[in-house]
């Protein structure tokens, strides 16, 4: 069963399946039709063979991080943000579920494979804004290309499910470089090294070809102290249990506590969504 994520890719699948099962809820707090399609079968494998994540599974976790998500792509657009760039897309499929402006532009970037596999099972779907797909490697020079041409753009940049994945090196090169485009916000799911542990037992096997590698001990300050600054910040696990997925006794009391300081979390867990603004920005 370890063998069921081979590459970073794999665990879109899975993303896509917890998407599935929260929209087939009666009380779904969000509707994906796409997601069971996205998934496919390997999704619900990868699920299946999971070790149960630290706190009840992993469903809570992407759950709220979906809907944080959603609520911060709202804001931004309501803010005047008209163009998105989705950096790891994957099997998102916000552009065609979203409530949104027929004239934003959202763009998909992935390697092509994955992009190239989306846009297959979507074929026949309508996106609700202008779409567009652009196959690239960020480890490469193309994205501040890309951002290049978009200097007219007020831009939300969207990376979920991305940053844990890359190495401490090149997290920080993309923090870099986002700030140096000039884009207007960043959002991201960001985890402290407080999550290690737990990491390091699932890198050993459901994750062992995926590993995550960026936990900053600092959390939130690590992006502040290169030229960003924190609009928003959404710890995950008390919105888990407000919305009602994370349900224990055990859960709510933590949850009602003191939380850790997402600028330094210590050796707590700790996860969140966070928006991030240029530190230059007038407020």
């Amino acid at each position: 069963m370890d063998d069921l994520i081979g590459t970073v890719d794999d665990t879109a699948r899975w993303v896509a399946h917890h998407r599935a099962i929260e929209t087939a809820r009666p009380d779904a707090l969000f509707h994906d039709p796409f997601a069971a399609r996205l998934a496919g079968a390997e999704g619900a494998a990868i699920a299946e063979g999971a070790e149960p994540a630290a706190g009840g599974g992993d469903g809570w976790y992407l759950t709220a991080r979906t809907v944080l998500i959603d609520e911060a792509v709202a804001a931004a657009i309501a803010d005047g943000c008209d163009t998105v760039v989705n950096l790891g897309a994957g099997l998102d499929a916000r552009p065609y579920r979203l409530d949104l402006p027929a004239d934003l532009e959202w763009i998909e970037v992935d390697l092509p494979a994955i992009l190239d596999h989306k846009a297959a099972i979507l074929a026949a779907e309508a996106p609700r804004c202008l779409l567009r797909r652009v196959p690239l490697d960020l480890a490469g020079d193309g994205l501040a290309d890309l951002l290049a041409g978009l200097t007219d753009r007020r831009i939300l940049v969207l990376s979920e499910g991305l940053v844990m994945y890359l190495s401490p090196d090149a997290a920080d090169g993309l923090a870099d470089g986002l700030a140096a485009a000039g884009v207007d916000r960043w959002c991201l799911d960001l985890s402290a090294s407080g999550v290690g542990s737990v990491m390091t037992e699932r890198n050993r096997g459901i994750l062992r070809h995926a590993p995550w590698r960026f936990l900053p001990a600092d959390g939130v300050a690590h992006f502040e102290e290169r030229g960003w600054r924190a609009e928003r910040i959404d710890p995950l696990f008390p919105a888990a249990v407000a919305l009602g997925r994370l349900d224990s006794p055990e859960a709510r009391r933590l949850a009602a506590g003191p939380q850790p300081d997402p600028r330094d979390p210590g050796d707590v867990p700790w996860s969140g969504v966070v928006t991030l603004t240029p530190a230059d920005e007038p407020d």
